[in-house]
């Protein structure tokens, strides 16, 4: 359906245009970290609200109470040194990653954080960490509540590749969602890839990740390509040395 925008400012109507011009252009277009790549506009989400209950067939990775479920992601799995305190776990700085200890594939996630406050540092240095599903594709964590840093790399981006279409963030210090669906790549049995990872985000409720094609691993100033592994991998959250905390995980598998 045709609009007209003659009736609209000036103003709006190049927003619009900016806007439809970002979304027609593809991932590649723009280097990766680009510093001139646009970003997302401003939405203001709802009030953040108690923890969100899971449903009744959801695997709780975490209630606030221990890490049961989890691992570090050392050469030899241990307990994860991370700290529990008020139905919380905070990243500990120095004290290495942790994954889960079961593997999943294609998951429905639901992760909720909160950046610490007072904000320290700014850019990537400020209240940064990431969801890795499967260890290797990451929804980044950042404090990007008037905090400017590249497109690709601010909360709810798959880092290094698709900026959010939206930047939702809440305040640091104040708890936030991500509500995750995310399909697994699937690999032939030479190794080649058969079907790229796809991720769908919604970040304190506003949609920010639209079934986006995964290009591979994300990673820091490269684009790595695929690389066959296992059908099922753990989930890890990344210590980035910032004192980023997390509640209220849990995970269905689709």
């Amino acid at each position: 359906m045709s609009r007209d925008f003659r009736s609209l400012p000036a103003a709006v109507v190049v927003a619009l245009a900016l806007a439809h011009a970002a979304q027609a252009q593809a991932v590649t277009d723009w280097p990766q970290h680009s510093l001139v790549r646009p970003k997302p506009r401003i939405v203001s989400p709802a009030p953040a609200s108690a923890p969100v209950r899971p449903p009744a067939d959801a695997i709780v990775l975490f209630d606030g109470k221990d890490l049961a479920k989890w691992q570090s992601t050392d050469t030899v799995p241990s307990a994860p040194r991370w700290k529990i305190a008020h139905g919380f776990v905070e990243v500990v700085p120095g004290a290495g990653e942790i994954e889960t200890t079961q593997a999943f594939a294609d998951v429905q996630l639901h992760v909720e954080w909160a950046a610490p406050l007072p904000a320290k540092g700014d850019g990537q240095e400020r209240g940064n960490s990431g969801v890795f599903l499967m260890g290797r594709y990451e929804v980044q964590v950042l404090d990007s509540y008037h905090n400017e840093t590249y497109a690709d790399g601010q909360a709810a981006a798959i880092f290094g590749q698709y900026p959010p279409l939206a930047n939702a963030s809440r305040p640091p210090g104040e708890w936030q969602s991500y509500d995750i669906v995310f399909h697994a790549p699937r690999f032939g049995a030479d190794g080649a890839l058969v079907k790229a990872a796809r991720f769908t985000v919604l970040h304190n409720g506003v949609l920010v990740q639209d079934n986006v094609e995964v290009l591979g691993p994300t990673s820091h100033a490269r684009r790595a390509p695929y690389e066959a592994h296992p059908d099922h991998l753990p989930l890890k959250l990344q210590n980035h040395g910032h004192r980023v905390r997390y509640r209220n995980i849990w995970i269905r598998p689709l």
